[in-house]
C-alpha cells in the first residue's frame, strides 16, 4: 500500500505578444492505492520446495544426532574398559597379597632350613612382577580418565573418577532382533532424508516445464484536491493476469530433470549401502558376543583348573613333595588365566555397548518411530518411493 502527494507547475516564465509575463499553471494530485498479486502453485513447484528443504533440515538433524550417537558409543567404551582396569587391578592387588603371604612362608622356611635362599628369591620376584603388574594398570586408567574429561568437556587436570569395587554384568542380547530397529539409526534416518530432499527436487525440476501464472489487482483513489480523495467519484481499481513460458531453453530444463533424478538415484544407492553397512555392524557385534561367550565360558574353566592345580601344588611344596619353581609357575599359569578372563569380559562389554551403538541407542521396540515416507502428493510426481530397509536387506 502507498499513499502520494505532488504539486506541479507548467507553462510559466514565457513572454506573450503584449509584452506581459504569464504566471504558468499551478496543479495537486493526492493518491492512494493497494496492489496485491498472487502466483497460485498450480503445478506443484513451490510444495516440492519446502519439502525438500524440510527433508534437508531433518537431515541435518539426523547428522547431528549420528554425530552424538558416535561421542556417547565412545564414552561407553571408554567408560567399561576403565573399569575392566579396575577389576583387572583388583586381580593383580589380590594376587600380590597372597604372594606376599607365599614369600613370608618361604622365608620362614629357609629360616628353619627347608627351603633355600633360590626359592626365598624366587618368591619375591614373584610378588614384585605382580606389584609392578598392579602399578602398569594406571597408565591406562589415566589415559581413559583423560579421554572421558575430554569426551565431556572437561580440563583431565580437573577430572576424576574414583575406584569402585562393583562389577558391570555383561548385558543379555535378544535371540532376535526385528530389521526394523535400524531404523531407529541417525546415520540412516539423515541419507533417508536426503533422498526425499532429492526426490522433491525432481518435482520441482518438472514443474519448470509448465506455464507460471500470476493474478494481480490494484485499487485505490486519486484526487486533485485533499477532501475529495475520500469521493466515489475518485476511486479506480484494476485486475489482470500474467502468464509467463518458457519456449525454447536449448534442452536446460531437461538437464536439469535428468540431473535431478541422477542425483536422486545417487542418494538411493547411498541408502542402500548405508543400511548394508548397519546390518553387517550388527551381525560383526553379534557374532562377537556370541563368540566371546563361548570363549568366556571356556576361559572360566581354565581359570577354575588352573587355580585348582596352583593349590595342589602349593599344598605339596609345603609337604616338602615338589620344588618352589613348580609353585611358581602354577600361580603364573593360574594370574595368566584369570587376566585372561578379565580382558573377555571387557571385549564382551565393549561389543555390547557398539552392539547398542549399531542399533540406534537402544532396541525397545516401543520407542521406534513410525517410518517417514515421502509424500506423492505433488501432481507431476514420476519418481518412485525409497525401498524400505526390508526390501534392501532382501537385495
Amino acid at each position: 500500500m502507498n499513499a502520494s502527494a505532488t504539486r506541479s507547475r507548467t507553462g510559466g516564465g514565457s513572454i506573450s505578444s503584449t509584452g506581459a509575463g504569464r504566471t504558468g499553471f499551478l496543479s495537486s494530485n493526492f493518491s492512494t492505492s493497494a496492489s496485491a498479486s498472487w502466483t497460485p502453485d498450480l503445478w506443484g513447484r513451490i510444495r516440492r520446495t519446502v519439502e525438500g528443504d524440510v527433508a534437508s533440515a531433518q537431515a541435518s538433524a539426523g547428522d547431528l544426532a549420528s554425530a552424538r550417537l558416535s561421542a556417547q558409543g565412545t564414552l561407553a567404551s571408554n567408560y567399561l574398559q576403565l573399569r575392566m582396569t579396575d577389576e583387572l587391578k583388583r586381580l593383580f592387588d589380590a594376587a600380590a597379597g597372597y604372594y606376599t603371604e607365599s614369600l613370608r612362608i618361604t622365608r620362614n622356611q629357609y629360616q628353619s632350613g627347608t627351603a633355600d635362599q633360590s626359592a626365598v628369591s624366587q618368591a619375591e620376584a614373584q610378588l614384585e612382577a605382580t606389584q609392578a603388574q598392579a602399578i602398569a594398570t594406571g597408565v591406562t586408567r589415566a589415559q581413559l580418565e583423560h579421554a572421558i574429561a575430554v569426551l565431556i568437556g572437561k580440563p583431565p587436570a580437573e577430572f576424576s573418577i574414583p575406584p569402585t569395587e562393583a562389577m558391570i554384568a555383561v548385558p543379555v542380547i535378544p535371540p532376535e532382533m526385528p530389521s526394523a530397529l535400524l531404523e531407529r539409526r541417525p546415520d540412516i534416518a539423515a541419507v533417508e532424508r536426503l533422498m526425499a530432499a532429492a526426490n522433491a527436487q525432481i518435482g520441482v525440476t518438472v514443474a519448470a516445464f509448465f506455464p507460471t501464472i500470476t493474478l494481480s489487482g490494484n485499487y485505490g483513489t486519486s484526487a486533485v484536491l485533499l477532501h475529495r480523495l475520500l469521493a466515489t467519484s475518485s476511486r479506480f481499481w484494476s485486475f489482470g493476469s500474467n502468464l509467463v513460458q518458457t519456449v525454447f531453453d536449448a534442452g536446460a530444463r531437461r538437464a536439469q530433470v535428468e540431473q535431478a533424478r541422477a542425483v536422486f538415484d545417487q542418494d538411493v544407492a547411498n541408502y542402500r549401502q548405508s543400511v548394508l553397512t548397519a546390518f553387517q555392524q550388527v551381525e560383526d557385534q553379534l557374532a562377537a558376543l556370541r563368540i566371546l561367550a563361548q570363549e568366556a565360558e571356556v576361559q572360566d574353566k581354565a581359570v577354575a583348573a588352573a587355580f585348582e592345580a596352583a593349590r595342589i601344588l602349593n599344598n605339596q611344596y609345603l609337604a616338602g613333595t615338589v620344588a618352589y619353581t613348580s609353585v611358581i609357575v602354577a600361580d603364573q599359569t593360574a594370574l595368566a588365566n584369570a587376566e585372561a578372563a578379565v580382558n573377555i569380559r571387557q571385549s564382551r562389554l565393549v561389543a555390547s555397548a557398539a552392539l547398542i551403538q549399531a542399533l540406534g541407542g537402544g532396541w525397545d521396540a516401543t520407542q521406534l518411530p513410525s517410518r517417514e515416507r515421502i509424500e506423492e502428493d505433488a501432481p507431476l510426481n514420476f519418481n518412485p518411493l525409497p525401498p524400505s530397509i526390508e526390501e534392501v536387506r532382501g537385495k
